[in-house]
């Protein structure tokens, strides 16, 4: 950790991205289902916002009446990604999402900095990186 990094009131932990869905309760069977997380916390009556964890990556689900990306600028942008997941080994994550039925918009691949990503959509259209060697 470099000095900049640290400052009196302490170090950075980790990040929760926040991901906006128009449906929480398919959105969390999809992260569980399809990608192996689990529920942290649902909250809301009608439910409104979730949380969601495997390992030490956390993801923050917002409902949001529609989608917070518009699909004319995600068609002209490409990878617009909503958060990136640091993995150890990608390839055996790979292969479990895909026999899990995950949906992928980024096939498994060795990037030219030699890391390996692959990279998921959820039932939003939230582009999900997961990225290791």
């Amino acid at each position: 950790m470099t000095a900049s990094e640290t400052t009196a009131s302490g170090s950075v932990l980790w990040a929760e991205p926040q991901l906006f869905v128009t449906d929480i309760a398919r959105a969390c069977t999809f992260y569980v289902e399809k990608l192996g997380f689990r529920i942290v916390f649902q909250h809301g009556e009608p439910l409104f916002y979730a949380q969601v964890a495997r390992g030490g990556a956390r993801l923050n689900l917002r409902h949001a009446d529609r989608p917070a990306f518009d699909a004319t600028f995600r068609a002209q942008e490409g990878d617009v990604l909503s958060a990136t997941v640091t993995v150890d080994q990608a390839e055996p994550l790979f292969l479990e999402l895909q026999q899990r039925g995950a949906t992928f918009h980024q096939m498994l691949r060795t990037e030219s900095w030699g890391a390996r990503t692959f990279i998921v959509r959820d039932p939003d259209g939230n582009l999900i990186a997961f990225a290791g060697d």
